[in-house]
């Protein structure tokens, strides 16, 4: 199922929302040359994405994991690497890995910011994708495999929008359906699936490498979003929010 909307009325116009993702697409545009060119893709998810390898120390420089025909991403020591947790936020492996991201992260980071304000709501999506890092690494600490994209920062804005608008219902494409459902119900749902497909990678003993989805970095940003919405959530937006559109609070 894929979310296209919700029913949330709206206070402000969602200014911070817009320019994440203007980033986010000028990143890929500019930088990663929209995926057409496999050199620059490769290059930038080397570089700029995240290998918790290269940042626990746990794999051996030089290590060289394939990214495509004829190349490969290998383990280094650059200064750069403490940063990756932050640029791999805006990093994508692919036109369909922007789009998704794009998409729910526009479905539930409106309403999320029109509760915090453009300024909280910016710090709250580093916070979430900087907590998301951090499980992903702790959990794969022996990875070779760089890994890219917004999904830990936006499982974040969703673990807020699960507590701010419970009873919100979100627009779900099923096949060829577009079905209404309350957001708990919605968000409850794919944070199972999550929690589930993760569950494995705690088995092994000692993972040389993770799946291709950071499942592990989705638990902790949505996780994290649940912890801390109320810290970040303006109480004056709040109470206007629950003064307009109370119906929409648990």
């Amino acid at each position: 199922m894929i979310p296209l909307g919700d029913d949330l009325p709206r206070l402000n116009r969602p200014r911070m929302t817009y320019l994440i993702l203007a980033a986010t697409w000028a990143v890929w545009i500019l930088v990663e040359k929209a995926g057409l060119d496999p050199y620059a893709l490769a290059k930038s998810v080397c570089d700029l994405g995240l290998v918790p390898g290269e940042l626990t120390h746990r794999v051996a420089l030089g290590t060289a994991v394939p990214i495509g025909p004829g190349m490969a991403c290998a383990v280094d020591n650059s200064p750069l690497n403490i940063l990756t947790p932050l640029t791999s936020i805006f990093v994508h492996a692919s036109w369909g890995h922007i789009l998704g991201n794009s998409l729910f992260f526009w479905v539930f980071g409106r309403s999320v910011e029109d509760s915090m304000g453009s300024g909280r709501f910016l710090a709250f999506y580093f916070i979430c994708g900087l907590a998301a890092a951090a499980l992903h690494i702790v959990v794969n600490a022996a990875s070779p495999v760089p890994t890219v994209g917004a999904s830990g920062a936006i499982s974040g804005i969703m673990g807020a929008y699960l507590l701010l608008y419970p009873r919100a219902h979100v627009n779900m494409f099923f096949i060829i359906f577009v079905i209404p459902i309350q957001a708990w119900l919605v968000l409850l749902y794919w944070f199972g699936l999550q929690v589930l497909e993760g569950l494995p990678e705690l088995g092994q003993m000692n993972p040389a490498v993770s799946g291709g989805v950071a499942v592990w970095a989705h638990v902790g940003g949505f996780l994290t979003g649940l912890l801390l919405v109320s810290l970040f959530a303006d109480p004056q937006l709040v109470r206007r929010h629950r003064s307009v559109f109370g119906a929409y609070y648990g």
